[in-house]
């Protein structure tokens, strides 16, 4: 693994992938869980989500995919805002991959199977029910799982793969989606520390075939290790936005230091 100062992301492109725009979100009575966040990503930029509970990451990711509508602000995918329309959202979600901490594969199937999965939106719907996929996607599949480092158990069952290895297969299946965002919400965090590391290796493959990888990580260690980029949130504001390898131990305890100010 490359040191993280080592990575540091120059980013000089004026387009990003996703951005947040005043993202504002208050829930009743009285929880303010996002107040004005404002952050981009740039294709092929790891940026690692860090804060304590209640600090908004949730809230913050359900709004990057369109599943909480803010009370103020955009979030924007290739410049785009994702409220504009119903179609517009639909056309950014098909650009975004969602990873969650469970893993979401179907256990009786094939790790290969799995992954082609993720051509849901790319190929008729009876091919998936099917499982009758072109030469092609099934060497986009191969490709995806040749990434993160699982060609030699294509054709294992999900429910006889490792946890790590089960979501390093989600991270293929995002692979062979085409998406050019993956949003992984805590996706190491009912891992061990080994399965953790090569996890977040695997999406740092992702990253440098030009995919934007947000995540949303507790373990400070890790962010340092593989984002290109930290963005730590506390009370629903953001506390810092810095290179990974800037960012010293110190300057994160204080992020995670209690204050009263609570998010959701």
């Amino acid at each position: 693994m490359a040191p993280a100062e080592a990575r540091i992301a120059v980013v000089t492109v004026a387009t990003y992938v996703i951005a947040a725009d005043g993202l504002t979100k208050r829930y009743p009575p009285d929880v303010t869980a996002l107040a004005g966040v404002t952050f981009a990503v740039a294709p092929g930029e790891f940026v690692a989500v860090l804060g304590p509970s209640g600090a908004g990451k949730t809230t913050l990711f359900r709004c990057l995919t369109g599943l909480t509508r803010p009370d103020r602000g955009a979030v924007t995918i290739n410049g785009h805002d994702i409220w504009t329309s119903p179609r517009e959202l639909s056309l950014a979600r098909r650009q975004v991959a969602l990873i969650f901490q469970q893993f979401d594969l179907i256990r009786r199937l094939e790790a290969l199977e799995n992954v082609l999965v993720g051509r849901l939106a790319h190929v008729p719907t009876w091919r998936v029910v099917l499982r009758r996929f072109t030469r092609a996607d099934r060497q986009l599949a191969l490709a995806s799982l040749h990434t993160v480092g699982l060609l030699d158990r294509a054709y294992t069952r999900a429910d006889e793969l490792s946890g790590g290895q089960q979501q390093r297969v989600a991270i293929a299946r995002a692979l062979a989606q085409n998406a050019k965002i993956i949003l992984a919400d805590e996706p190491v965090a009912s891992l061990d520390p080994e399965s953790s590391a090569t996890v977040l290796e695997s999406l740092r493959s992702a990253v440098s075939t030009g995919v934007a990888v947000v995540a949303s990580l507790h373990q400070v260690h890790l962010a340092r290790a593989y984002a290109d980029r930290i963005v730590a949130l506390r009370g629903g504001r953001i506390v810092a936005d810095a290179p990974a390898a800037r960012l010293d131990a110190r300057s994160i305890e204080q992020i995670y230091e209690r204050d009263g100010e609570r998010g959701a």
